[in-house]
């Protein structure tokens, strides 16, 4: 993101750390595996009007989180959004508004952020761990959906793919259905990017170097902000992106608890996956992959797929990038994706 950074770091640090009809509530999903599908993307979202996403503060078990959702008036499904990490919802604005259009509102759809991953430090400094954030989305189901009578499908991104999987085990009554978009679920060895951010997130001197220094940006006004943010990450970024980043990226406590947040993961999945639990829920998983994406690299595409035969795996080929949700074209693509796995598994179950 910052030149001083260095060209490659800044894009590989950004667009990875910082960011990166239906069935009724007994419907039973089951997946098909899709792998170097083609598909028709409707460009016409682009430019239509479109149902907007609303934004809130909702407490949940005492923190106040950032939530962007949009209501269905009849829904027969719940979709929750888990970001990666940065998990600042407002990268997801474009994602969510076109999923939402793209299932003709049969479902709400909801994307809920990060503890302190926002535009005010409203925790006073405090930095949670990836257990912690995985605790605040098992809370947010009880607190917010626990009393509806729709099934819930997760859809996670990055991190937020291991979360929601996570919160699958614990809410397997409520939740039907799970989505892992380029998935980050065990770290990758031969990823230089990922041992030079490991090493930045588990010193506090270096984190709290690079959070200050990040920070120093937000004293710029706003329009030389958004300059620097948009040279620094390239002129394709969405005006909604580019906006999340100059209001949360560039304030200190977000940026301490990106690196914290980072440096649990990095302890955590330095184990490997719960391939008890996937191959038990294998008909209601799916994983979509990019083809050049170290945090999700097709390596651990191959060994999903031996550990856990015949679930649903996906490659992603038009290069939209582990950031999609930074552009308004992967936000759709990927959008028109999470729609049609949607819409397949609804065509099973009414066959």
């Amino acid at each position: 993101m910052f030149p001083s950074l260095g060209g490659w770091t800044a894009r590989s640090f950004a667009h990875s750390v910082l960011l990166p009809s239906l069935a009724s509530s007994r419907t039973r999903f089951r997946a098909n595996c899709l792998v170097n599908y083609s598909m028709t993307v409707n460009d016409n979202l682009l430019t239509k009007p479109i149902r907007r996403a609303n934004f809130r503060l909702c407490n949940v078990s005492g923190y106040v989180s950032e939530v962007l959702e949009i209501r269905a008036e009849a829904p027969k499904l719940h979709v929750l959004l888990v970001p990666g990490n940065p998990g600042v919802v407002l990268f997801y604005k474009d994602f969510v508004e076109f999923l939402y259009e793209l299932l003709e509102g049969t479902a709400s759809v909801t994307a809920i952020g990060h503890v302190s991953h926002s535009r005010k430090d409203l925790e006073h400094g405090r930095m949670f761990s990836l257990q912690e954030q995985i605790d605040h989305k098992i809370d947010f189901i009880r607190q917010e959906l626990q009393n509806i009578e729709i099934p819930i499908l997760l859809v996670g991104h990055s991190i937020g793919s291991y979360i929601s999987i996570e919160m699958f085990k614990k809410s397997p009554e409520k939740v039907k259905y799970c989505i892992g978009l380029y998935p980050f679920l065990t770290l990758n060895q031969q990823s230089t990017k990922q041992l030079f951010i490991g090493k930045i997130a588990k010193s506090q001197v270096l984190a709290a170097a690079l959070s200050y220094l990040i920070a120093s940006l937000g004293l710029l006004p706003v329009q030389a902000l958004s300059f620097v943010v948009r040279k620094s990450l390239g002129k394709s970024w969405s005006v909604n992106a580019v906006e999340a980043a100059c209001s949360h990226l560039s304030q200190y406590h977000t940026m301490r608890n990106v690196l914290y947040m980072a440096m649990t993961e990095f302890r955590k999945l330095s184990e490997a996956p719960d391939w008890t639990f996937m191959r038990e829920r294998k008909a209601q998983l799916t994983f979509l992959f990019g083809v050049d994406d170290h945090w999700g690299p097709l390596d651990l595409l191959e060994e999903i797929s031996k550990q856990v035969p015949d679930v649903a795996v996906s490659i992603e080929r038009e290069n939209h990038t582990h950031g999609f949700c930074c552009t308004e074209a992967g936000s759709l693509w990927v959008a028109q994706h999470v729609a049609n796995c949607i819409k397949k598994q609804t065509a099973c179950t009414n066959q």
